[in-house]
């Protein structure tokens, strides 16, 4: 399947619902199969917690809660999670997020507000000062190559490719990420630059709700731009500046089988599904796991196209395994694992009404094998999605993913790529991120 444009893509929405699933996947031959399921790009060719973490052995559980409806905003935070596993990772994650947003970095009244929001007890001074130095740090970074910094376009984004529980019980959850970043402006000459961080968050539960008790960082695993994309330039990235663009918002919920629980019928329901489905398409299960990518699929694509995208994927999964060499546990002869994830970095409302919406949405994905083989070293791919939605069976289901022009930072400054074995430690069905 031939990568379209995003011009294209937008004028041909009326055609959405009659999409095939064959427009999830993207076949290049060659000696090098390249294989694009929602935005995550396999290469053929390449490639302890702290003392304090809460107890792993208690579980919480929450009943089911509609995604898009259970977590809503104040002061531009995500707040209500489900008293779950899956919520704290979608806590840890947003915010997270929010404390990398423009906003947040450039406008001190809105970050402090946030930080109110965020904050567990006792802890917000704390809070405070530690975020507002981390934005003193960060906010150059917006500036590109120009004098100062334009806040109207600052490019500030930043998605979770993995997280991974160190700690959980009643009380408190502790849990590590690991994050892409992009910062720059589209303004002067200089691309903005991507970036990999590991952030520790910790948590408690107070108030009925996850709230953020401490949280670290330092740099994180890289994984290099896969080779056959090239920077864009600045004005490229205007679509993702603050006003044009909205960060992802991972609610946690999920209804009894594992899934993300139904959307709520409105615009934000709409573009948590598009989410969702970007993410569990880059899942390592989607190739390795038979029974889970169908059930997956029953769950998140429309009846319409159920038939067509189960058989196409099923296909595209065994020539993705046959390539690797990867058996159905997930793993090389040799002992490499299979790694692939999908981050959304930000999302745009194409089309919206109370029967279909499309959404854009633009993606960090990470494919390829952690092992002994460096020339199988996990790449990160940068692409723009287009997902088409119908509200089908009380809930939003897709009809089509179909991938645009890619939009490519510049690679992390002075950065050596992580050995390819150390991927193993975001690789795993326990290490996915909470969805929307």
């Amino acid at each position: 399947m031939p990568i379209r444009s995003r011009r294209n893509v937008s004028s041909s929405k009326t055609s959405g619902a009659r999409r095939s699933s064959a427009k999830l996947w993207g076949i290049a031959a060659g000696g090098a199969a390249v294989v694009t399921a929602a935005g995550v790009v396999v290469s053929m060719t390449t490639g302890t917690p702290p003392a304090t973490a809460p107890s792993a052995s208690t579980p919480a559980h929450s009943a089911p809660q509609a995604s898009g409806e259970g977590v809503r905003e104040l002061h531009g935070v995500p707040v209500g999670y489900p008293h779950t596993r899956s919520g704290a990772k979608a806590a840890a994650a947003n915010y997270t997020t929010v404390s990398g947003s423009s906003q947040f970095l450039t406008d001190k009244d809105a970050r402090h507000r946030a930080v109110a929001v965020m904050a567990a007890k006792g802890s917000a001074d704390a809070a405070v000062k530690k975020a507002d130095h981390a934005a003193e740090d960060a906010v150059g970074s917006l500036r590109g190559d120009t004098s100062k910094v334009s806040v109207k376009k600052t490019v500030a984004r930043t998605g979770v490719l993995s997280a991974h529980v160190l700690g959980f019980d009643a009380h408190g959850a502790m849990v590590r990420l690991w994050t892409t970043t992009v910062r720059g402006s589209t303004a002067g000459h200089a691309t903005p630059k991507t970036g990999f961080q590991s952030v520790t968050v910790t948590l408690t539960w107070e108030s009925d709700d996850w709230k953020l008790k401490d949280s670290s960082a330092s740099t994180g695993l890289v994984a290099p731009i896969d080779v056959r994309q090239a920077s864009n330039v600045p004005g490229d990235f205007s679509d993702y500046v603050p006003a044009a663009a909205e960060d992802p918002v991972l609610s946690g919920a999920e209804d009894r089988s594992g899934f993300p629980a139904p959307y709520g019928h409105n615009e934000r329901g709409a573009r948590a599904a598009a989410v969702s489905a970007t993410m569990l398409y880059g899942d390592p299960r989607f190739f390795t796991d038979e029974d889970w990518r169908h059930r997956m699929l029953s769950a998140t694509a429309a009846s319409s196209v159920l038939h067509s995208v189960t058989s196409d994927t099923d296909s595209t999964a065994r020539l993705v395994m046959e390539n690797r060499g990867v058996g159905a546990d997930g793993t090389t002869a040799d002992g490499g694992e299979l790694i692939t994830r999908t981050a959304a970095l930000a999302t745009r409302s194409i089309s919206y009404s109370d029967q279909a919406a499309s959404m854009e949405l633009w993606t960090a994905s990470v494919g390829g094998v952690a092992g002994k083989d460096e020339t199988q070293r996990p790449q990160v791919a940068f692409l723009r999605m287009t997902v088409d939605l119908v509200w089908e069976d009380g809930t939003w289901k897709t009809t089509a993913v179909t991938p645009s022009e890619p939009l490519v930072p510049s690679p992390p400054a002075m950065q050596e790529a992580a050995p390819a074995d150390s991927f193993a430690d975001v690789g795993g069905a326990s290490n996915a991120p909470a969805t929307a």
